[in-house]
């Protein structure tokens, strides 16, 4: 048995994976500040079954250092899961400062206590995003990320510097993870297919940026979930410091993505065409040949089954 503190854990994945921990007998303790990036109330639904089966809660920011010392003494860990961030490409062009707060400083705040707390394993969950416009597909660990194009992107490379450094200082094993564009129930309400299913199924229009060419290696939270698994309990085994990939890889173009949104929900989607966005790259693809050989890692759970789950559990909620 492991003892887990995930930050972010009232989140999209963060809750999942609270509830996979417990199942296989780790004991878990979630540090989460509950922030108003999207309401509350949802955080405290996605949360409220891990708390059921023995979670504890620490409600607190990972950038003050007398919250994460509180989330410490209540968990004890060995294992620290850092998944809370400031998500998004287009709300880090507005508020970059912020980004750069919680995301580095935040991430900064927890190596310096896991340091302090002898914790033994440390996995981050960086993104696809570092990648940038990379002409090259599909993207590999040891391409070049030193070309981000969105403030978002910019601190998640700034993370895994920081964790290689702190990985190289304090001999502690650190596995940085690179998600590829996650989706399945409990995703956040402002995220393309959350919000293209409820509009469409509603008549409401879509905003479509661009001419529907881009690409996205969707991965089902569930493939996320054992892979994250996997990394913890192999981190440290390879490299001290190690970076993987987890995606689906089988990247689906944004008009792919709509008409399966269609077929989802049996209604046509009334498209809203705008301008490409600032930041957005054009395309994600993960090359997951490390991660399958070191890991085990396999997604299994194709676009159209996972939108399919997604929608069902959506529409329990509304009913």
């Amino acid at each position: 048995m492991s003892r887990v503190l995930i930050t972010g854990g009232a989140g999209f994945i963060g809750s999942h994976l609270a509830q996979a921990l417990l199942a296989r007998g780790d004991s878990v303790a979630i540090i989460d500040n509950f922030a108003a990036f999207y309401a509350r109330a949802i955080k405290q639904r996605n949360v409220q079954p891990a708390l059921d089966e023995g979670a504890q809660l620490v409600e607190g920011d990972i950038t003050s250092a007398e919250d994460v010392a509180r989330a410490f003494e209540t968990g004890r860990p060995d294992t620290v899961m850092h998944l809370a961030a400031c998500a998004g490409v287009r709300p880090s062009i507005q508020n970059p400062s912020l980004y750069a707060r919680v995301n580095v400083v935040g991430t900064q705040r927890l190596l310096d206590a896991a340091v302090q707390h002898g914790v033994k394993r440390f996995v981050v969950a960086s993104s696809s995003s570092v990648y940038g416009n990379n002409e090259k597909v599909p993207f590999a660990e040891t391409d070049d990320v030193s070309r981000p194009i969105s403030p978002y992107a910019a601190t998640k490379v700034s993370t895994e510097l920081i964790c290689r450094t702190a990985s190289h200082l304090h001999d502690l094993p650190i596995t940085a993870l690179r998600f590829f564009t996650v989706f399945g129930p409990r995703q956040r309400p402002d995220l393309a297919i959350h919000m293209f299913l409820k509009r469409v199924a509603q008549g409401e229009s879509i905003p479509v940026f661009g001419d529907g060419s881009t690409s996205r290696d969707y991965t089902y939270v569930d493939d996320i979930i054992d892979g994250v698994r996997r990394a913890m309990d192999r981190c440290g085994q390879i490299e001290r410091f190690r970076v993987y990939n987890l995606g689906g890889e089988h990247p689906v173009t944004l008009s792919q993505m709509i008409e399966a949104v269609e077929q989802t929900v049996g209604r046509k989607a009334v498209i809203d065409r705008q301008p490409n966005q600032p930041g957005d790259v054009s395309r994600t693809w993960a090359d997951l040949t490390r991660s399958k050989a070191e890991l085990g890692y396999q997604p299994h759970t194709g676009l159209a089954e996972g939108m399919s789950r997604q929608w069902e559990w959506m529409r329990a909620l509304m009913r």
